[in-house]
């Protein structure tokens, strides 16, 4: 309200009191009374509504206090919500850019045997045989209406054609970050060679399987009936995700973090000095309504899993990506979180979220239904069938069968 209106308003009032106390004068009082009502009941409080105005004040510098301090964060929701449009899958429409990126540094060239041979020498045989096995899966299916090809698939964590060190090499990778040359696949944990913990002791696979496990546990508890918390349960794999670890110990109202053993666990150093926590089902993770994803050695294989929960997933770091993590959006699909975050960066995001619960539903959701829509089973097969054929295209020389291959046969249904 401007000065005038103030003064206006203050005069009103004396006319709206002097009304309550002499009742003469009424018609004219009444025409003071209703404009005190209708313009500056704001300003003013009757006895009769002091409570409730005074609540409502303290609300509004509430939110008032509240926007100033997460302007950031709503500036950055708004600008991407601009241009954003839900991709369309139809033909791996969704992915398709991440085929032409990757194999962009040989369509000049094409790739010559050479290029092959020396591939070769970074892969030599299949350190993990149940990677392999879940790699295997989805290339004998495809097999028959494929043209002949050499394929080097790299099954380490790390990706191996490094932009710092020689030429492009024709290496698959399920994992790599911006400074590798390699072609991201879909990893074999969709199918089977996860990583192995008491509670999958046969590893992370079957993603068709947890789909379905996940999406049930997500309509028993949802966004209304989930905790407002922040979770996360992983060993120690790296420093980055410390932060989040001792803020749980600090405010452990606000987040639940833990470490928990790994296979090179000794003592509770490995665990940052705490006894190792139990290991908790990706089920369980759905009664939680904001859940912290961190890289491993590469990126993450609970990433995707988490999504389906229906819960707010906060993705710490950008560089080390699998095959669909371009196409999702920050701050339309998730919350991103530098990997350098410190307690208070952390805190503030999660508060965030919390003091913006409508919000942060709107995101789950949008995350949520993006993994389900664009990563079914049937999307990762075809995925592979894309990106197979489009390399195959590049090859400038005729395959010939080795004399010293293995032959791999499909074991049982599937």
């Amino acid at each position: 309200m401007s000065l005038v209106s103030n003064t206006f308003c203050a005069w009103l009032k004396i006319c709206y009191d002097a009304f309550l106390v002499n009742m003469s004068g009424l018609s004219y009082s009444f025409l003071i009374t209703i404009l005190w009502v209708a313009h500056c009941e704001e300003q003013f409080c009757s006895i009769d509504s002091t409570e409730h105005c005074t609540k409502e004040k303290e609300v509004n510098v509430y939110k008032k206090v509240l926007n100033e301090q997460y302007e950031k964060y709503y500036y950055a929701i708004e600008e991407a919500e601009k241009n954003y449009k839900p991709c369309n899958n139809t033909h791996n429409g969704c992915f398709k850019n991440v085929i032409i990126r990757d194999l962009k540094p040989f369509k000049e060239k094409g790739i010559n045997k050479d290029l092959i041979n020396t591939a070769k020498m970074r892969q030599k045989s299949c350190m993990f045989p149940s990677r392999c096995a879940g790699i295997e899966h989805f290339l004998l299916k495809l097999a028959p209406n494929m043209p002949n090809m050499d394929l080097i698939i790299n099954v380490r964590d790390y990706p191996q054609s490094s932009k710092h060190f020689g030429v492009p090499l024709p290496i698959f990778s399920f994992s790599k970050t911006p400074q590798y040359y390699d072609i991201t696949y879909p990893a074999w944990a969709f199918w089977e060679g996860g990583p192995a913990i008491s509670l999958y002791p046969r590893g992370l696979g079957r993603w068709d399987e947890h789909r379905a496990s996940l999406d049930k546990a997500s309509k028993n508890a949802s966004w209304e009936k989930k905790e407002s918390k922040a979770f996360f349960r992983g060993s120690r794999t790296s420093s980055e995700r410390d932060n989040l670890i001792l803020l749980s110990r600090k405010k452990p109202n606000l987040v639940d973090a833990q470490y928990t053993k790994n296979q090179a666990w000794k003592s509770d150093e490995d665990t940052l000095y705490a006894p190792p926590a139990s290991e908790v089902s990706l089920k369980a993770h759905c009664k939680y309504k904001y859940l912290f994803n961190y890289r491993g050695v590469a990126a993450s294989f609970r990433h995707k899993h988490l999504f389906l929960c229906r819960s707010l997933v906060f993705h710490v770091g950008d560089e080390w990506i699998e095959f669909y993590y371009d196409t999702m959006i920050p701050w339309i699909h998730y919350i991103p979180v530098s990997k350098d975050a410190d307690q208070s960066v952390l805190e503030d995001l999660i508060q965030f979220a919390i003091n913006n619960d409508e919000l942060s539903k709107k995101i789950a959701n949008r995350g949520r239904d993006f993994i389900w829509n664009n990563l079914k089973m049937s999307d990762v097969t075809q995925f592979w069938k894309k990106l197979l054929k489009s390399y195959s295209k590049l090859l400038t020389y005729k395959t010939a069968l080795s004399k010293n291959m293995i032959k791999i046969e499909k074991k049982g249904k599937s």
